[in-house]
């Protein structure tokens, strides 16, 4: 009788274990949302060396996830369904205001939104895209919202905003002639094959802007110090350091709050966008 209570007792003990809050979260993936400034598989590959190193580091899968564009990005984050984000200054403001992410760094290199042209356009001045088709990343992109704005400023008249899914079929379109103009990073630009790259121009580009910031989820606040130690640690590393010079990133520096308070403006128009879906 008594071996009999001793061995229920411990199969009781061991199931309370496993069904402890928390115990199930942490067999669960980490999963890291990029925000999808380019194709799906190249997120995939360009993250890669981050998400083999946290997840030695951590002991538990980790996964790379995006969505199908900015805005359903920006959904997804407000619903809190990345562990850890990284995403362009506007929707890090709006993560940080609206859903409690804590923010830990951005990248050394300057983010700035430029205007592409065809090499050979007759496109110099603002002016000449009147009446014209401009193509850009979703409405909630920074890079369009900059795009849109600059077009205010300028008071280019009758422009339609074609929205699409990333970098590289904005330079497509432009080549092919279905968009006057095309927003985009001057990163990704940068990261165009030579071929294409050259066939394009710079009509105007932006001051530098909050780039893409890393966020933690506010319910991993207790593991805050141990992941920001984790990706400088990782920083260290030749993957990290072959993937900042492969993407012109330089490296990792640490992110000034006023900086995401400069970009509420921005922040603004992502909840307007938000809005419009519901």
């Amino acid at each position: 009788m008594r071996f009999k209570f001793l061995l229920g007792f411990s199969i009781a003990l061991l199931s309370g274990i496993f069904n402890m809050p928390g115990a199930a979260e942490n067999q669960a993936a980490f999963r890291i949302g990029i925000a999808p400034h380019t194709s799906a598989r190249v997120i995939v590959e360009m993250y890669q060396p981050l998400r083999i190193y946290l997840e030695n580091a951590l002991g538990r899968p980790v996964e790379i996830v995006t969505a199908g564009d900015f805005t359903e990005f920006a959904r997804r984050g407000l619903q809190q369904q990345y562990d850890l984000s990284v995403t362009t200054g506007h929707q890090a403001r709006l993560f940080e205001a609206d859903a409690g992410y804590l923010p830990l760094m951005t990248y050394k290199t300057d983010f700035k939104a430029v205007f592409l042209v065809a090499s050979n356009s007759s496109y110099h001045e603002p002016r000449d895209l009147a009446n014209s088709t401009v193509i850009g990343l979703s409405p909630s992109s920074l890079v369009t919202i900059w795009g849109q704005h600059w077009l205010h400023r300028n008071a280019v008249a009758n422009v339609n905003i074609r929205y699409v899914s990333a970098s590289d079929s904005v330079a497509q379109l432009v080549l092919n002639g279905e968009g006057a103009a095309g927003m985009t990073s001057l990163a990704n630009y940068q990261n165009l094959q030579p071929a294409v790259r050259d066939r394009l121009r710079i009509l105007n580009e932006s001051l530098p802007l909050v780039g893409r910031v890393y966020l933690l989820n506010k319910r991993h606040a207790a593991m805050k110090e141990r992941i920001n130690s984790l990706l400088w640690a990782f920083a260290e590393t030749p993957e990290a350091q072959q993937y900042f010079q492969k993407y012109k990133l330089v490296g990792y520096r640490k992110l000034d709050s006023r900086e995401l308070v400069e970009m509420t403006p921005y922040a603004n128009e992502v909840r307007q966008a938000l809005k419009q879906i519901k």
